[in-house]
């Protein structure tokens, strides 16, 4: 499980992501990646931040700091969303879900590995500024998440939960148990393929991870499964300081609802009236090599396109593949272009996302 600097055990390999000691892989990353696609995987994505809000003013206050419609959400309802400041740049991206009824709170919201924090303090802050009347809990410190993906991964967890999987549908949340103790199942993840996420308290963590009979996953897997579906990574494809990205360039432009009010709303119907200069597009060597985060990109005649954001060696596709902000003319696939990798130059070609 993934817990802050813990002892590691079992001989995973593991890192620090976002202030959390985190398992790279458990066996290998192709195998692990390989049960995702073709059956199930587990993952432990405790590390995840959770934070809920209730009370009169609770949906104006998720309206306006969200760029999605939260009007729309009914109970047991979800959606995917961005965190933007006055100018529209991401400061993060997020799953909002309106709980079901049955529960105390009102809404969740999902903050990426460590801004949690930060982004607790931002709806404080807001709400005061506002003048509106909201709770605003941090519950990162309480809640476990686990989830479970892949094409077998509903038959896998229909045998230890209550929940109607069948009917639940993308983002949506149940209460219910698992293992049979407590919890939230919610039908969405971060691989691309069927899924679930399962929020339950720290103390039944350790239980519902056992009963999932399936392959163990880390961040190693979890990284080449998001990256061959065009899944964003906060902190690398968008950063505020170091990679500022609007949800338009980033191509996420689903999750942002431009006729409701939110912080940063102005620029981005700007933003959306001229069009994106750049756009977040998929990149495929041709060459040996891996595009990794940082590389250059150029034309077939040297001169700088934009960088390298994520990439890896696809291992369904067998394919070196990357994420880069090119000039918006360059989205569409088929476009050669180079990555230049310790300064050699490297044939490769844009690509539609996803990859897969």
């Amino acid at each position: 499980m993934s817990v802050r600097n813990p002892p590691i055990e079992h001989g995973v390999k593991s890192t620090d992501f976002g202030g959390w000691e985190m398992p790279v892989e458990f066996d290998s990353i192709r195998t692990e990646h390989a049960a995702v696609r073709e059956s199930v995987g587990k993952f432990d994505i405790s590390h995840m931040g959770e934070i809920t809000v209730s009370g009169p003013d609770a949906q104006a206050l998720m309206q306006r700091l969200t760029t999605n419609d939260v009007s729309a959400l009914d109970p047991g309802d979800g959606q995917y969303a961005a965190i933007t400041n006055e100018e529209g740049i991401m400061l993060d991206d997020t799953v909002v879900y309106r709980l079901p009824a049955e529960e105390d709170e009102e809404f969740l919201f999902i903050p990426n590995a460590g801004h949690d924090e930060e982004a607790f303090d931002r709806w404080v802050s807001h709400r005061e500024e506002w003048g509106l009347d909201a709770t605003v809990t941090n519950r990162t410190e309480e809640y476990a998440m686990i989830a479970v993906q892949g094409p077998d991964s509903t038959a896998l967890l229909g045998d230890e939960t209550d929940v109607e999987l069948d009917s639940l549908s993308w983002f949506a949340i149940e209460s219910g148990t698992v293992a049979g103790v407590d919890a939230l199942v919610s039908h969405g993840g971060y691989t691309g393929e069927r899924g679930y996420e399962l929020l339950c308290s720290w103390d039944d963590a350790p239980r519902v991870w056992e009963a999932l009979d399936c392959q163990p996953c880390g961040l190693g897997a979890r990284d080449t499964l998001r990256t061959e579906k065009g899944l964003l990574l906060s902190g690398q494809d968008f950063h505020p300081e170091t990679e500022p990205r609007t949800p338009l360039e980033a191509g996420i432009d689903f999750a942002v609802a431009l006729e409701t009010e939110f912080v940063g709303c102005e620029a981005l119907r700007q933003l959306d009236a001229d069009g994106p200069a750049e756009r977040l597009t998929g990149i495929v060597l041709e060459e040996r090599g891996v595009p990794r985060h940082g590389y250059p990109v150029t034309t077939p005649e040297g001169d700088e396109l934009g960088t390298v954001t994520s990439g890896t060696m696809s291992p369904s596709l067998g394919e070196p593949l990357g994420l880069a902000y090119l000039p918006a003319e360059y989205a569409e696939g088929g476009q050669q272009v180079q990555v230049l990798i310790r300064d050699r130059p490297k044939q490769a070609r844009t690509e539609t996302l996803p990859f897969l």
